[in-house]
């Protein structure tokens, strides 16, 4: 299993890489779970990183206005980011598939030469629609050919994803993202605790946030946070 940490800015990106974070994702924690940094800022992290095929973005809800989301995938895949994360939140998922389609083309087209951006489908454990919708998310994922899917906390209200989530439903989740062909990627409030629970599931890759910050999610990325959830996986993996 990977670790991806969340950063906001230039200076965490470089913390968070120095640390050995396998992916850094480019996210403003003010703007929501997947809130979209500005361009500029984008810029800097992958300018920080100085390896773009570890950079992920957020590029906010489907559920907020189509065109700004298009806006900002076009910005992604410019800046040479390897992959971009947009939220479904909706009950009819199935109608978000036109405009992820078209995300992963304007992925596609703006991407550099010699790298791709690929599109991942976030979806909410504490959403409305329950198993349905978590399920819907992966399919339509499959259907618009995104890489992969992400499960994820809408509110962060303390409550991790299994604390709303037995790991066996996790754990199914996955397998059903892996057999349409998508690797799954595990959020929500996550640390070092979660790690045997999450790797347990199968998932490819674990997302922190607070976890890596000195101060919660709305504080600084600190390398031995880091450090210390990179030493913890590596040794879960080993177990």
């Amino acid at each position: 299993m990977r670790l991806l940490v969340s950063v906001r800015d230039a200076g965490e990106a470089a913390v968070a890489a120095a640390a050995g974070a396998d992916v850094i994702d480019a996210k403003d924690p003010a703007r929501g779970v997947l809130g979209a940094v500005s361009p500029a800022v984008l810029d800097g992290i992958v300018r920080a990183v100085a390896r773009p095929q570890m950079v992920s973005a957020a590029l906010g809800d489907l559920n907020a206005d189509a065109p700004d989301v298009l806006v900002a995938a076009r910005a992604v895949a410019r800046a040479g980011a390897a992959v971009a994360k947009v939220g479904i939140s909706g009950e009819n998922v199935c109608q978000s598939v036109p405009v992820c389609a078209s995300i992963v083309e304007t992925l596609s087209s703006e991407a550099h030469r010699d790298a791709g951006c690929a599109l991942v489908l976030g979806a909410y454990a504490d959403a409305v629609g329950g198993p349905r919708y978590r399920y819907a998310v992966v399919e339509a994922a499959s259907a618009c050919r995104a890489a992969g899917v992400l499960l994820d906390t809408r509110y962060k209200n303390g409550r991790s994803l299994f604390d709303m989530l037995a790991p066996v439903d996790v754990s199914a989740w996955v397998a059903a993202a892996h057999s349409a062909g998508l690797f799954a990627a595990l959020a929500g409030s996550l640390d070092a605790g979660h790690l045997s629970m999450a790797c347990d599931t199968g998932a490819d890759l674990i997302g922190v946030r607070a976890a890596a910050c000195a101060g919660g999610r709305s504080g600084c990325v600190t390398f031995e946070r880091v450090r210390a959830i990179v030493s913890a996986l590596r040794d879960e993996s080993l177990a």
